[in-house]
């Protein structure tokens, strides 16, 4: 009797590494519903809130000096290098190259461009947001705040809000809104709140960012987020347009390697083999016989019209009264007179 091999969770695993034969149907994208939309209006709500209690120098910005003279780095040195490494995984270059990674290998295994550009249009739209809210509210930072109390809004700075906390949240975030379960969405939009959270909080310990900075970012991330079904349209447009432009320029390459084969000759058809008891049977024909170069002894030679037989018996020509033996000289005829 034949049992089946219970499957580990180790070889499910590497069952998820294989690439699937096709795309897969049951991929879900989402779409901008009612309860998205209200999420979307309520942390629009709350970002316009912290900009504006900024800028009427509110108890946050009281709440923002408090914790800059508490000096959070002083009260915990023990974790200072800790924090140092973990501030990076709010850092844009290589979050970006790690995600992009993970996001690449799902867009091979898939046979779809949808994660890459999905992670492509939350980036443009991370830079393009958050920078320009930096840049238009210029706000300076705690290790070059000029006046204690102030705002410090529209001095030349750029940390309204945290570049950082809206990095890790759009970065981490982007994994769990391209989630293929439920299960999945849940458990990774938990672990992107986390390392999100955690990042900001580093950079208020170090200094490096107001408390209201971190609650801007993290607004400013989670904008960008929620939006993202609404630009599932063009990235399903962009997606077709690069894969039309690979199948063209993978057809012309195929045209160009036809002509460029050269066009050999049909060759010519074989005979079939001969049955050896219907082939009658053929005398062996004996190779040409090659004859060897004659070599001249040295010396004079003759003409063979110059040349007299020689047999055993002597010479067969006969005598002739005219003929005069080779190397005399011919006597003199009688000239008659006439």
């Amino acid at each position: 009797m034949r049992t089946e091999r219970n499957l580990t969770r180790l070889d499910r695993v590497f069952a998820r590494l294989d690439r699937e034969p096709e795309r897969p149907a049951h991929l879900d994208v989402p779409v901008m519903s009612r309860h998205r939309i209200a999420l979307f209006a309520g942390t629009l709500a709350f970002y316009i809130a912290i900009v504006w209690a900024v800028l009427i120098t509110s108890w946050l910005v009281r709440l923002d000096w408090q914790v800059m003279f508490f000096r959070p780095y002083q009260q915990w040195p023990e974790i200072h290098a800790f924090v140092d490494y973990y501030v990076v995984l709010g850092q844009r270059g290589p979050t970006a190259v790690m995600v992009a990674a993970w996001l690449g290998w799902r867009s091979w295994r898939q046979h779809t461009l949808r994660p890459l550009l999905a992670l492509g249009v939350s980036l443009l739209l991370l830079n393009v947001t958050v920078g320009a809210a930096k840049i238009g509210m210029g706000r300076l930072g705690p290790h070059y705040a000029t006046t204690v109390g102030a705002n410090e809004m529209w001095l030349g700075g750029d940390i309204f809000p945290s570049g950082h906390t809206a990095n890790a949240v759009v970065t981490w975030g982007i994994l769990a809104y391209l989630a293929s379960t439920p299960r999945a969405r849940r458990w990774l939009s938990a672990l992107s709140a986390v390392v999100s959270l955690g990042v900001g909080m580093s950079t208020v310990y170090l200094g490096t960012h107001w408390l209201s900075d971190v609650l801007l970012g993290w607004a400013a991330g989670l904008l960008i987020l929620l939006a993202l079904p609404w630009f599932e349209p063009l990235i399903t447009r962009a997606e077709a347009w690069i894969l039309g432009v690979r199948d063209r320029w993978f057809a012309r390459l195929g045209r160009r390697a036809a002509t460029k084969l050269p066009v050999s000759p049909p060759a010519a058809p074989t005979p079939p083999a001969a049955d050896p008891e219907k082939t009658p049977l053929r005398e062996p024909v004996a190779a040409p016989r090659t004859r060897a170069p004659a070599y001249l002894a040295p010396g004079p030679h003759t003409a063979r019209s110059d040349r007299t037989p020689v047999t055993p018996a002597g010479s067969r020509r006969p005598p002739h009264a005219d003929r005069h033996p080779r190397g005399a000289a011919p006597a003199a005829r009688p000239v008659s007179g006439g």
